[in-house]
């Protein structure tokens, strides 16, 4: 029944309902759509009755302000010797899983261990918020319905397969199990990790891991390859080379005098030179899986500190924290992000958050005004602009 669901499913283009206005109105078409994408009309009726909007996803959608951290702060507080010990210690009770993880999907553990710490603590803290009542309020919200529709569409149809309960509960953005997939993503590429029949990420260590490699391997991993290596760069690097729009091989990036800090860089790969907070703070080469991450989570500092702490996991020394400029406080950050702006550089929502539009608008304004191009905001550059 999965197969013949997800493929009518992929077949039956979704209307979008009419965000932002009556909410059983919203909740009437959502079932008309569910049972147009193949949901039972009773399992549908049974997902729709009794939902509700949820202010408080409202609220945590609006105020985000985890990922205003910087690097350093961010892996500092998510790393922890103990939670290093924790990944190591279910790499081995769960070695078997992993090897089919990376035998079948080419995903490393380390990634796959540092997004399991990080999303739910190893299984332990999977959010308490209703699933179904978080989608179908950002669902009706119409700030992003076109993402949110698709997914309360995706938990109807795996209420149907008896994959979703009403009562399940997740993050506050919907997404469900140990490793924090949202429904969509388990209808298409969940995986029967054990072998009963069902997809359960809540509960199945099995399901959840296995499913989180697949849907790597889906959005373009490269099996073999590293994603992320810590680097030394020379006193007289070019700064205006580093950031993820360039992209050298590696045989360029030693030529030019950029050096390892844990065993050979991997040749014949195209790589970026990454600077977190700079050029007086910690370096890596980002290679081409680095970039897939941003496929489980969008936000840069979540994905550097993790695919950080996936080399460590697997063995990696702890970075090089050096000595950055400060950041900006959040409202000296808003104000560089209007004059940028104002400058005509897409930056992006103005919202005090460091994000790649604005990182790649300060480097080239720090190229304009002769500073050292190195895509990370200081006072020295608000004041200049």
């Amino acid at each position: 029944m999965r197969a013949a669901l997800l493929a009518l499913t992929l077949a039956t283009p979704a209307a979008a309902a009419p965000c932002g206005g009556e909410f059983g109105a919203f909740l009437a078409a959502m079932q008309a759509e569910a049972v147009a994408a193949g949901v039972p009309q009773d399992k549908a009726e049974e997902f729709f009755a009794g939902a509700r909007i949820d202010q408080k996803v409202l609220k945590a959608d609006r105020s985000q302000g985890v990922f205003r951290k910087t690097f350093l702060d961010f892996s500092q507080s998510l790393i922890s010797k103990q939670r290093l010990a924790t990944a190591k210690s279910r790499s081995e009770s769960l070695n078997t899983i992993f090897d089919q993880a990376e035998a079948e999907y080419g995903v490393s553990r380390g990634i796959l261990l540092a997004f399991w710490a990080f999303e739910t603590d190893f299984g332990q803290v999977q959010g308490n918020f209703n699933t179904r009542n978080a989608l179908l309020t950002l669902a009706h919200d119409c700030r992003r319905p076109e993402l949110f529709q698709p997914q309360v569409l995706a938990a109807a149809q795996l209420h149907a397969l008896d994959e979703f309960d009403l009562d399940t509960t997740g993050a506050w953005a919907g997404e469900i199990g140990m490793v924090q997939m949202l429904p969509k993503d388990i209808l298409e590429r969940g995986v029967d990790g054990d072998g009963d029949g069902l997809v359960l990420l809540k509960s199945s260590e099995a399901d959840a891991i296995l499913s989180g490699a697949r849907m790597l391997q889906h959005h373009g991993w490269r099996a073999g390859e590293p994603w992320l290596a810590e680097v030394t760069l020379p006193e007289d690097f070019d700064w205006s080379l580093s950031g993820l729009e360039t992209e050298r091989p590696t045989e360029d990036w030693e030529a030019l005098g950029v050096t390892p800090r844990n065993g050979p860089l991997t040749p014949g790969l195209a790589a970026s030179i990454l600077l977190p907070q700079g050029r007086k703070g910690p370096a890596f080469l980002a290679y081409p899986n680095y970039r897939t991450l941003f496929e489980w989570n969008k936000s840069f500092v979540y994905v550097t500190t993790a695919a950080y702490f996936a080399t460590r996991i697997e063995g990696a020394i702890p970075y090089a924290a050096g000595r950055p400029d400060p950041a900006l406080a959040p409202e000296e950050m808003t104000a560089l992000q209007e004059k940028l702006a104002a400058l005509g550089h897409e930056v992006g929502q103005i919202d005090g958050i460091l994000g790649a539009g604005t990182r790649k608008a300060v480097q080239k304004e720090q190229l304009r005004l002769g500073l050292p191009a190195d895509g990370w905001p200081t006072r020295d550059l608000l004041d200049a602009l």
